[in-house]
């Protein structure tokens, strides 16, 4: 029996926009073997986890202390390693905090720690995961016996529907030396979604020309009501166009959301490394033998300065609908 633990994200008292997908990986290890998922949730004590049993928790296991007001690994870690053995695997998100915790906590458990992961299952007493590699060139395969730690892409599993009525127990944290101290995260300025956690994601590049012209991606993104989120290449993050939290690739944020659209992206191998696992990709650029063409599912040849306008005009169409 493959009992999981899901090790949730709390950011300023409100649980992460990925928890229920990444509910949905732990649940599908749980179900493959009559297991339990049980959702880990370390604050300050005041987040509604009313959601989580919908999601796919058996229970919730709410940890309160006063350093979890911010993300604090050293507390987290501490936590989970007192429940650690009645788990066969501990799943986190792979955002950014998330790659920060998983090896912590694999090391603190002496268990295997599969970073990146798209895929999970189990067969036998086998964890079968797939992570890209290379720069997304090629997909590996690794098979983890024993406890393990598991870090799974944002995106690549969609949230459940459950319909569970999750049960809330309360655990103690235990004494821990608090080794780093997280005074705040600063988000990017925009009132727009994160890249790593919107359905849908406008990522613009060098040929855009101007980053004045990155408005023509903001009105794309509202135009979906709220579901998608600006990103950029690194080319023009380095140039100052966009800030580094909207940048998409293999030195930015690794995204897999439902649609992804490349807006004047050469596509770069750095670049297809943070979206190729995308569902599906839309690439807009008057060259016809970008190399973004070769990862699209569908691909546009055009000016994106008339292309994006009537993008925009036919989603706003849909949604009105």
């Amino acid at each position: 029996m493959a009992n999981v633990l899901a090790v949730l994200e709390v950011r300023n008292g409100a649980l992460r926009k990925g928890s229920a997908e990444l509910l949905a990986a732990a649940r599908r290890l749980a179900d493959a073997s009559g297991g339990t998922v049980d959702a880990l949730v370390c604050s300050t004590g005041a987040v509604n986890t009313d959601t989580l049993g919908a999601a796919g928790a058996d229970r919730v296991l709410s940890a309160s202390h006063a350093d979890f007001a911010n993300y604090c690994p050293d507390g987290t870690v501490a936590t989970v390693a007192s429940v650690s053995a009645q788990y066969r695997a501990i799943v986190v998100s792979a955002s950014a905090t998330g790659k920060d915790l998983a090896p912590r906590i694999a090391a603190r458990i002496n268990a295997p720690c599969a970073m990146d992961v798209t895929s999970v299952d189990l067969s036998g007493d086998t964890i079968r995961v797939v992570r890209p590699v290379y720069a997304g060139k090629a997909l590996q395969t690794v098979d983890l016996r024993g406890s393990t730690v598991i870090a799974v892409r944002p995106g690549a599993y969609a949230g459940l529907g459950a319909g569970k009525a999750g049960a809330n127990v309360s655990i103690t944290v235990p004494p821990f030396t608090k080794r780093l101290d997280v005074t705040g995260i600063r988000t990017a300025n925009t009132g727009l979604l994160d890249v790593a956690e919107a359905r849908v994601v406008i990522s613009g590049g060098r040929g855009l020309g101007d980053p004045k012209h990155f408005v023509l991606l903001e009105e794309l993104a509202a135009a979906f009501g709220g579901e998608a989120a600006v990103g950029a290449s690194r080319a023009v993050v380095d140039a100052g166009w966009a800030e580094h939290g909207a940048q998409v690739g293999q030195t930015g944020k690794t995204v897999a959301p439902e649609l992804y659209i490349a807006v004047g992206i050469s596509g770069a191998i750095q670049h297809l490394a943070g979206m190729r696992t995308a569902k599906v990709i839309v690439a807009i650029n008057r060259d016809k033998d970008a190399p973004i063409f070769k990862v699209a599912d569908y691909g546009i040849v055009g000016d994106l300065f008339e292309v994006v306008p009537a993008l925009t005009a036919a989603v706003k169409q849909v949604k009105a609908h």
